[in-house]
C-alpha cells in the first residue's frame, strides 16, 4: 500500500480510537500495535517493550516530575490567593486596574505552577467572585481568567515546552527562553482587551479603586516573595550554568515544599501525601503518553509513512507560508480535541521535517505550536479551562465563559500572525542568552 495512503489511514484509526474514550496513551498503544501486526507480521511486537521502556530511558525526563511537584505544592496553598491580593493592592489605583492584576496574577502563578487548570482554579476562586461584586461584566471576568490560565503552558518553565524539547530532541534551555517575550506579550494583549471591554461597558464604577495604605502593600509582600525568588533561581541555574533542567527542577521542587511547609503551614502528613500523590498520577499520566508516543512514531517511521509525507511536502511547489497556515490550522482543529501533551507527542514526528524542510525554526515553531494549543483549552468542545471555571463560578453559563473567551481567542490568534511577521520575539532571547544555534 501507498504509505501516504496508509499514513491518511492510521489517521483515521487514530482519531475513531482516541474518541472511543479511552486513554490517550492505551489509545496510541492500540493503534501502533495492530499496524505494526498487519504490515510488519508478529515479529515486529519483539521490538515494542524495549521501544516503550527505551523511550522513557532519559535523564531530562526527571524534569517533569520535579516541576509538578513544584507546581502542585504551590497549587495546594494559598499561593494564589496572595499572589492576587498583593496585585490588586499594588494596581488598584490603576484604571481597571483589577482585571490587569488578574491577568499579572495568571502570569505570575502560570510561571510558579507551568499548569493551566491549577492558575484557573487558584486565581479564579479569588478574582472572578470579586470583579463581579466590583460590576465587571461577567464575560470579562470569566475569559479573563480562563485566558490567563492557558499561560501555564507558555511561560516557563513549562511542562509542555519540556515535553516537546524530549520529542524533538530541542535544548529545553531554548525553549523556555523562547516563551519569554511571546509570553508577556500575550499578557499585554490581553490586558489591553481587558481593559478595552471593561471601559466599554460604560459603568463609571467599574474604575472606582479601593484604597490601601502603604503598609498593607509591603504586608503581603513577604507571602509572595519567597515564590517569585525560586522562579528568578530555577532561571538562573539553569542559563548560568550552574544545572541541567532536571537538577533545576528537583532543587525548585524541594524549595517549594519547604515554602509551603513553613509559611503556609502545610505540615500535615495528609495534606503533603496529597501533593505528592496528585503529582505522581499526572507525572506517570505524561510519561506513559511520552512511552506511547514513542511506539506510535516508530509504528510510523517502520512503516515508511512520516518519511512519505516529508518527501512529498518537499516536492510541492507551495509558499511555505501556505503551507505554515495548513499545520496552524491542523493544529488547532487537534487542540480542540486533545491535551497538548497528547498534540505534540503525536504531531511532532511527523511535523518536525516537514517545517524544517519549508524552513522554519523549530524553536520558533514550539512557541506557535503551543499558542494553538493555548486556544484548544478555551475553544469547545474539551476546553479544559472553560470547564474549570464553569466549576469555580457556576451561575456563569457555560455560554457566557465561551463568549467572554474568544475575543481572548482573537488576541492568541494575533500573537501567532505577529510571531509570523517577526519571529525574532521568539528567537531572539533564546540567541541573545545562548548564543546563535548552529
Amino acid at each position: 500500500m501507498d504509505p501516504l495512503t496508509l499514513g491518511g489511514i492510521v489517521a483515521l484509526a487514530t482519531i475513531l480510537v482516541l474518541f472511543s474514550g479511552v486513554s490517550v496513551a492505551l489509545g496510541l498503544l492500540i493503534v501502533s500495535t495492530g499496524f505494526l501486526m498487519v504490515f510488519d507480521g508478529m515479529r515486529s511486537l519483539e521490538l515494542l517493550p524495549e521501544i516503550l521502556f527505551g523511550k522513557l530511558d532519559n535523564f531530562a525526563l526527571l524534569s517533569i516530575p520535579m516541576f509538578i511537584i513544584m507546581g502542585s505544592s504551590i497549587a495546594s496553598t494559598r499561593a494564589g490567593a496572595d499572589l492576587y491580593e498583593a496585585l490588586e493592592r499594588w494596581l488598584t489605583r490603576v484604571p481597571g486596574g483589577l482585571v490587569i492584576s488578574n491577568l499579572g496574577a495568571c502570569a505570575l502563578f502560570a510561571a510558579m505552577s507551568g499548569s493551566s487548570p491549577a492558575t484557573c482554579a487558584a486565581i479564579g476562586k479569588m478574582g472572578i467572585p470579586e470583579m463581579r461584586k466590583r460590576g465587571y461584566p461577567d464575560g470579562v471576568a470569566a475569559g479573563s481568567i480562563a485566558a490567563g490560565g492557558t499561560l501555564g503552558i507558555l511561560i516557563p518553565p513549562s511542562v509542555t515546552m519540556i515535553v516537546y524539547g524530549i520529542a524533538t530532541e530541542t535544548s529545553i534551555g531554548r525553549l523556555f527562553l523562547a516563551g519569554v517575550i511571546p509570553g508577556l506579550m500575550l499578557v499585554a494583549l490581553f490586558m489591553a482587551w481587558s481593559l478595552y471591554a471593561t471601559w466599554r461597558s460604560g459603568d463609571q464604577e467599574l474604575l472606582n479603586a479601593t484604597s490601601y495604605s502603604w503598609k498593607e502593600k509591603f504586608e503581603i509582600l513577604p507571602r509572595v516573595l519567597p515564590f517569585l525568588f525560586i522562579i528568578v533561581g530555577v532561571l538562573y541555574a539553569m542559563y548560568g550554568g550552574v544545572a541541567t533542567p532536571s537538577e533545576t527542577a528537583a532543587v525548585g521542587a524541594l524549595l517549594c515544599l519547604i515554602i509551603a511547609m513553613v509559611i503556609y503551614k502545610l505540615w500535615n502528613p495528609r495534606d503533603l501525601w496529597i501533593v505528592l500523590r496528585d503529582s505522581t498520577k499526572e507525572s506517570v499520566m505524561i510519561l506513559f503518553i511520552i512511552a506511547a508516543a514513542g511506539v506510535f512514531s516508530y509504528m510510523l517511521s517502520s512503516l515508511y509513512i512520516t518519511q512519505s509525507i516529508a518527501n512529498w511536502i518537499g516536492t510541492l511547489d507551495v509558499n511555505p507560508w501556505v503551507l505554515m497556515g495548513a499545520v496552524n490550522v491542523f493544529l488547532l482543529i487537534a487542540g480542540f480535541f486533545l491535551p497538548p501533551v497528547a498534540v505534540i507527542l503525536m504531531a511532532a514526528p511527523i511535523l518536525l521535517p516537514i517545517i524544517t524542510t519549508a524552513g522554519f525554526d523549530p524553536i520558533w515553531f514550539a512557541v506557535v505550536l503551543t499558542i494553538n494549543m493555548e486556544i484548544g483549552l478555551i475553544s469547545p468542545p474539551v476546553g479544559l479551562n472553560l470547564y474549570v471555571i464553569n466549576g469555580i463560578a457556576p451561575d456563569i453559563s457555560l455560554k457566557t465563559i465561551l463568549t467572554g473567551s474568544m475575543p481572548f481567542v482573537g488576541c492568541m490568534v494575533l500573537a501567532i500572525v505577529l510571531l509570523c511577521l517577526f519571529p525574532g520575539l521568539a528567537t531572539w532571547l533564546p540567541d541573545a542568552v545562548m548564543g546563535a544555534a548552529l
